[in-house]
């Protein structure tokens, strides 16, 4: 069977945008060919910065002729009807349908459509053209002189050539023609911009792929990374060193070369006074390379490796000095920040009143930069105030929160008060990326206590699922602190996120709140800080997306959150999920499973009866019973009630779930035996009331009506 080689090549793709574009070119190619009728066996892509290439193997060498019935209206339908079904149908007259009979609805018309298969050929060349015209880029240019006709091409850089060549594994290829945009497409495409700028032909994909090589153009993204990390790996440790871990860097300098050649640069070893992070951020940021460290030993060494694109005839040393030279420059900004911070601010008289309203020291630094920034008015909100504000509100909370979590609360308002005080430094003001950790480095030098150092790093955590959570008390109060006033506040002036609009970050903020209160076993009565019912069910919201992502069903939340339970609290994130967690252990079971059935099964016999006005007993009366199984099923009703009280007033809740499961087989005895419409209006209500304590028992862990499947 034929298969399709295709390549869009043009000027250098951002590097962020060549993986999913990739993606996106084999979904829309392979889709429109399923459409059109055309199967295929497997499709792989590939990517460069020059190149979006799509090897599709195994496909139809042409569609399947298509016969295909249209039913219409009767015979005797409007005109109007009928008029629909002809162009529904793509018939020009109703001559050209037939008239058929079922017998009982009369006669009627049917559309006969015959669409003969065409060549495969003939359809790439239609889907190919209007895949490109329609592609889903970010962001995307016209260029030249055709960008002045409207619907002008429009592609993330220029486009310059289109390889599309179609034919079976071991014959003849041939190339699949359309244009677009004046650019038409053919079997020839280029090498390495440098090394091999000349124009070959190719035949098929190995035959591409090996003659790519051979122009010093690396096509799998993926084997360029091995490359790189491979010779990084081995040129770190022949000079005794190692290569700090960085995946999103290695992605990004794939998609920047095609031809990988990895060398080593170096800087001034003065400038490892600088914090590592620091280091690494400034040459990850600006150049694009990885640090290293000595083997087994902490701290960054002053070496630095790079990928470069080309093979130099001096092996490279001329592009590493060029980048050490470009790297000591942005170290020596990155040295100059780092001092500059540790020293004093030449307006200390003018920081008198901040310093006053927040007891700041201005003999320290970093008490002086927060200071600055209540001073400044930097506006946080328009309608929340200036960031000294909000350090006021984030300190008065965190020093409440803090004998509920275990931390000091000075402590806590202390770390509260630094903890945005970087924003006015140097090194956050070049790379917003350090904030909470140059606060933190800024602390230490100031004699900060640990506690608060780690608070003042850590009260942004966690920033996303795969962010690590707040451990220490301190950092815990100020972490809650932080994330719980971003939530009251937007709550209080009526910002909150719809839909998928979510411009002030909330529900990362109500994730962060579940997280560290789940992580670190927290019981916080949420009830007395969170003003409004709609916020606490916005946290529930959140913590069903969590509590989902962490195994469980979220409509145990709903179940749980509904149910009687005494000493249940909403409030109670923790609590709402450990009952959540042994109540989907209970459901995964038989017991709990067919426990579940027999709830069902008695709350809908006591929904159709009390929808009647059938009487229910107020009590059960067990001298009404008439058989042994209702007996039996009062008795264990009876043992589980004054179980689960125990159970959930200790919130022992897996002997309260245990409790709830022995109810099973006399509830299924019941059934089996029982008639609870029994003729004798006394004896039905009774067993109406048997059956509403069912009910009333399992209500108190969760109420059952809300649990789905």
């Amino acid at each position: 069977m034929p298969d399709l080689l295709l390549e869009l090549r043009s000027e250098e793709i951002p590097a962020r945008m060549q993986r999913k574009a990739a993606g996106d070119l084999r979904r829309m190619v392979t889709d429109a060919m399923v459409e059109a009728g055309l199967t295929y066996e497997g499709a792989r892509e590939y990517w460069t910065p020059r190149r979006l290439t799509l090897d599709i193997r195994g496909v139809d060498a042409r569609s399947k002729d298509v016969r295909e019935e249209r039913k219409g209206p009767r015979t005797d339908a409007p005109e109007k009807a009928i008029e629909g079904f002809l162009r529904g149908a793509g018939l020009s007259s109703i001559d050209q349908a037939e008239r058929r009979s079922d017998g009982k609805k009369g006669e009627f018309f049917v559309a006969v459509v015959e669409r003969p298969g065409r060549s495969a050929e003939e359809i790439i060349a239609e889907i190919v053209p209007r895949t490109i015209q329609d592609f889903p880029w970010p962001k995307s240019m016209r260029w030249g002189v055709a960008s002045r006709e409207p619907g002008s091409l429009r592609w993330v850089r220029p486009l310059q050539s289109i390889l599309c060549v179609f034919g079976p594994e071991n014959g003849e290829a041939v190339v699949v023609d359309f244009e677009v945009s004046g650019i038409r497409s053919g079997d020839r495409t280029v090498g390495h911009r440098f090394h091999a700028p000349e124009e070959f032909s190719v035949r098929r994909f190995d035959d591409y792929v090996r003659k790519l090589e051979a122009a010093k153009v690396v096509l799998d993204a993926d084997r360029r990374k091995d490359i790189i990390r491979t010779d990084a790996e081995h040129l770190a440790f022949a000079q005794g060193l190692e290569i700090v871990p960085d995946e999103g860097l290695l992605e990004e300098v794939s998609g920047l070369v095609e031809w990988p050649v990895v060398l080593m640069g170096e800087f001034e070893e003065s400038f490892l006074a600088i914090p590592a992070e620091m280091i690494q951020l400034t040459i990850r940021t600006n150049q694009k390379c990885f640090v290293c460290r000595r083997s087994g030993a902490e701290g960054l060494s002053n070496r630095f490796v790079l990928v470069s694109n080309i093979e130099a005839a001096d092996g490279g040393a001329e592009i590493a000095r060029g980048n050490g030279k470009v790297v000591r420059a942005r170290l020596s900004d990155a040295l100059y920040f780092w001092h500059t911070d540790q020293a004093a601010l030449p307006d200390l008289a003018s920081l008198s009143d901040a310093a006053s309203r927040f007891k700041l020291d201005l003999a320290k630094p970093l008490d002086q930069r927060m200071a600055k920034l209540d001073a400044l008015g930097v506006t946080f909100h328009a309608k929340l105030g200036t960031q000294g504000q909000r350090v006021a509100r984030i300190r008065d909370l965190a020093a409440a929160l803090a004998p509920m979590v275990g931390a000091d609360p000075e402590a806590a308002a202390r770390a509260a008060v630094l903890a945005k005080a970087d924003l006015t430094t140097e090194a956050v003001g070049e790379f917003p990326e350090l904030q909470g950790f140059m606060g933190r480095r800024y602390a230490a030098l100031q004699g900060e206590a640990g506690s608060v150092q780690a608070a003042i790093e850590d009260h942004y955590k966690p920033q996303g699922p795969g962010d690590r959570v707040p451990s220490d008390p301190v950092a815990i109060a100020v972490a809650l602190a932080d994330k719980l006033d971003t939530l009251l506040g937007f709550w209080a002036i009526d910002e909150k996120p719809t839909g998928s609009k979510d411009p002030y970050a909330l529900r990362r903020a109500a994730l962060g709140v579940i997280r560290i209160v789940l992580d670190n076993e927290l019981r916080l009565p949420f009830d007395r800080f969170l003003t409004t019912g709609d916020l606490l069910a916005f946290l529930h919201d959140r913590l069903k997306v969590q509590l989902r992502e962490a195994g469980a069903r979220h409509d145990l939340v709903d179940a749980v959150l509904a149910g009687s339970g005494e000493g249940a609290r909403r409030d109670d994130l923790l609590d709402v999920s450990r009952r959540v967690a042994e109540l989907g252990r209970l459901l995964d079971s038989p017991d709990g499973a067919n426990l579940l059935s027999a709830y069902r099964r008695a709350a809908n016999i006591l929904a159709a009866e009390e929808k009647k006005g059938t009487r229910v007993a107020d009590a059960v009366n067990p001298a009404t019973f008439e058989d042994d199984a209702e007996r039996a099923l009062a008795q264990a009703i009876d043992r589980a009630e004054a179980e689960l009280r125990q159970a959930l007033a200790a919130e022992d809740y897996a002997t309260a779930t245990a409790s709830l499961a022995r109810l099973r087989e006399p509830a299924d005895l019941f059934f089996e035996r029982v008639l609870v419409n029994a003729p004798d209006e006394d004896v039905r209500a009774n067993r109406l009331a048997l059956l509403a304590r069912i009910r009333t028992a399992t209500d108190k862990l969760a109420d059952f009506s809300r649990i789905s499947g």
